[in-house]
């Protein structure tokens, strides 16, 4: 039947205007011209798949969906100013304002996001505490759960469907069948096995309990973008406490029968920091399930925020839907800025071109650069593609550590012993353009040496790649690199 000439005419047809509009969708803005092209060579060397999977994964702004969310963010951004008069007490009207800039990074620093995030300033007295491994972070997390006395706020990308998964939830539902309101956001694509094994389903008809996924996927809507994830991770508790990081909630994150965890970083914190996160789920919370912003920023919510330490600390959010690559400015500014030393630590390095430049030229200006990356990496093909950029930053004088198994899912940025960029979000493409994310510039000497120690840790248990000795690693390994750098758009 395919071979029939009218039916190959009008596949050819169809083939052409498919190729057509996905051109015509791909010029609309600009972006990386090697994604460009590739997209554009999937779809006309591949008729069906092509198009499907630029559909899934090549849409990186989605027009109608990612305007939405701007629109709901901008709706409750005007909710929370006009409470000023309302309700002096709902959240931004505690809040403190950051303490005079000690220096010239910190002022540096500042005016360069004060354009993107002018809203969400920089606070100070807030206390900021690292907590490495679920083995430090979940003991802490189940114990103010189950001292919550209002509201529980959980989001997280991945709740595995096991021991450690449902010890949360079970908690969680404790604590609602209590009287304490309790909402969990969880990623559908990263809890896939927890929402199709019904994890989730089964604590639905649980009083006080609201649970909600988050998915931009959804073939009846015509929104097809399972590209798009929610990759934040935060739980807190009455307003007045909050934990956030790269910690998901899986069992493979604490030590079992002798294997060790995942090595990652969770952070503890009090202060004015909790009403940023607290907007920040919320503003998630709205936009998936619509509940009323004038329900959603109350004084319940956000209790009046007392100074908690001396750490100044500004959110930094970021995701398809912002106006600016917001994530990418913050890596950019971070590195161009330093003077003495930068320590990076990510699980996924497959950075922008100009992240990368950064990175060289902080390296060739004299900054100590340092950047430790896991030896086995559990997507293999996001730690080929970030060993094809090796020589270059090899060649600069960038120094690079591959950290001994367990995994290493941390990450972080410490500069110059005074600064740290901490969070959910890797130095790759898809958490600086894809993933939706939350991190925390923070100013503070003592808790850079904190982190610096524990950079130092990783750096303890790594090889360190010597450049001799890479350009020396055989031909294919090199093919296989390149190939799968050319995925770096999406990894």
């Amino acid at each position: 039947m395919f071979e029939h000439p009218l039916i190959l005419a009008l596949g050819t047809v169809l083939h052409l205007i498919i190729f057509i509009l996905i051109t015509l969708h791909c010029l609309r803005r600009r972006r990386n011209a090697t994604s460009t092209i590739l997209w554009i060579f999937l779809a006309w060397s591949f008729p069906v798949f092509g198009p499907l999977f630029y559909l899934t994964f090549g849409i990186d702004r989605v027009a109608d969906r990612g305007f939405r969310k701007f629109l709901t963010e901008e709706h409750l951004l005007r909710t929370r100013k006009e409470t000023q008069e309302t309700a002096p007490r709902a959240y931004w009207h505690n809040l403190l304002p950051g303490a005079p800039a000690q220096n010239e990074f910190q002022r540096e620093f500042n005016r360069a996001l004060n354009a993107l995030l002018p809203d969400h300033p920089s606070l100070a007295g807030n206390h900021i505490a690292p907590l490495v491994t679920g083995d430090e972070a979940y003991p802490k997390m189940l114990k103010a759960i189950r001292g919550a006395k209002k509201h529980i706020h959980l989001q997280s990308f991945i709740i595995g469907n096991d021991a450690t998964g449902r010890e949360f939830m079970k908690a969680l539902a404790a604590k609602a069948a209590e009287g304490v309101e309790v909402r969990l956001l969880y990623d559908r694509f990263g809890s896939t096995r927890a929402h199709l094994c019904g994890l989730f389903r089964k604590y639905r008809k649980t009083p006080n309990f609201k649970i909600a996924g988050w998915t931009q996927a959804n073939l009846l809507k015509r929104q097809f973008q399972i590209n798009l994830r929610n990759h934040r991770k935060a739980l807190l508790i009455d307003g007045k406490k909050a934990f956030f990081g790269g910690i998901n909630i899986h069992k493979d994150n604490i030590t079992r029968d002798d294997i060790p965890p995942i090595r990652d970083y969770h952070f503890e914190t009090e202060g004015p920091l909790v009403q940023e996160l607290q907007y920040t789920f919320l503003r998630d919370w709205h936009f998936i399930t619509n509940e009323a912003p004038e329900i959603l920023l109350t004084e319940e919510y956000f209790p009046h925020a007392e100074p908690d330490g001396e750490v100044t600390a500004r959110l930094i959010n970021s995701g398809p839907s912002t106006t600016e690559d917001v994530a990418i400015e913050a890596f950019f500014n971070s590195i161009v800025f330093a003077q003495k030393q930068i320590l990076a630590v990510t699980p996924y390095f497959v950075p922008t071109v100009d992240i990368l430049r950064a990175l060289r030229s902080a390296a060739l200006r004299g900054v100590d650069v340092r950047l430790i990356v896991p030896q086995i990496n559990n997507h293999r093909y996001a730690g080929l593609a970030g060993q094809a950029l090796y020589e270059d930053l090899l060649l600069a004088g960038v120094r690079i550590f591959e950290r001994h198994p367990p995994f290493m899912h941390a990450k972080a940025l410490v500069v110059d012993d005074e600064f740290v960029l901490i969070g959910t979000a890797n130095i790759d493409a898809r958490s600086l353009h894809l993933n939706y994310e939350t991190s925390a510039a923070v100013y503070s000497v003592p808790f850079a040496d904190a982190m610096k120690d524990l950079v130092h840790e990783e750096m303890e248990c790594s090889d360190e790649i010597l450049l001799a000795a890479w350009r020396r690693r055989p031909a294919h390994r090199r093919l296989l690199e390149n190939l799968c750098s050319l995925m770096a758009p999406v990894l």
